[in-house]
């Protein structure tokens, strides 16, 4: 043996040896009831599919007919066309003028166009004159015909006034542009002198070079030293003068 290697071990057999700590113990396994697993991480289990934890034990999912185990695992789903009652799954019972529906909500039917559910059955729609029937689960079950509108369960002629049109769902009318709407009729809007129709067609706007003074527009008076502003409608003073009244003095600050 080499020199080195003398040394190496002896170095080994001078290693110090540690003994367990006082009150140090071995970590006790998790130990999972029947019918579970223990979870790779967490130290914890869980109960294997088709079982549900009850305390600290798993007990098998009791399915009763016409019905499935779900995704989770532990728990159970009726089958299509079945409804839960009282922990058991029972049959949709399709009433007559209906059909089977099978979203997760509902009763499981629906009625058919022309009918409308009420207390567990389809009851004829009573589609008044201009009206006509839709397939919706709620409400009347019919709807008016355009230029119509509801009224007391009858379905009655939308009338537009004079200088009016009805809109394009014909349930609604406005007046034509010159008109404004004074209750049930269109008044035309009264455009004074030196004024124009605004884009909307309900009001007016006097012309550049006039101010509005109550229904008229007057002109305006620019004083000397001034011109008409950006508005249209009043007037600044040109440059190196200042307002002042009615008037545009020089502007002896500058």
């Amino acid at each position: 043996m080499s020199r080195i290697s003398t040394m190496i071990a002896a170095a080994i057999v001078a290693l110090p040896t540690f003994a367990t700590a006082p009150g140090a113990e071995a970590q006790t396994a998790v130990q999972a009831p029947d019918n579970a697993t223990v979870r790779r991480y967490g130290g914890s289990w869980s109960c294997n599919r088709g079982y549900r934890r009850t305390g600290e034990s798993c007990v098998a999912v009791v399915i009763p007919p016409n019905a499935y185990l779900n995704a989770s695992g532990d728990k159970w789903d009726c089958e299509r066309l079945f409804r839960e009652v009282d922990g058991a799954c029972v049959a949709v019972t399709v009433p007559a003028n209906a059909y089977r529906d099978d979203r997760s909500y509902g009763p499981g039917w629906r009625c058919e166009q022309g009918y409308r559910e009420s207390e567990g059955a389809c009851v004829a729609v009573r589609v008044p004159a201009n009206a006509f029937a839709v397939d919706s689960t709620y409400g009347s079950g019919w709807k008016c015909e355009s230029r119509f509108k509801e009224s007391g369960g009858a379905c009655e002629a939308v009338v537009a006034p004079a200088n009016a049109a009805l809109d394009s769902s014909g349930q609604r009318w406005s007046c034509n542009r010159g008109y404004v709407a004074t209750g049930q009729s269109c008044a035309a809007v009264d455009v004074p002198a030196n004024a124009y129709l605004t884009s909307a067609g309900t009001g007016w706007q006097c012309e550049r070079g006039f101010r509005r003074n109550g229904a008229s527009c007057n002109a305006l008076k620019v004083p000397s030293n001034g011109h008409i502003d950006f508005s249209g409608n009043g007037w600044d003073c040109d440059e190196h003068y200042r307002k002042a009244e009615e008037s545009c003095v020089a502007d002896t600050l500058r």
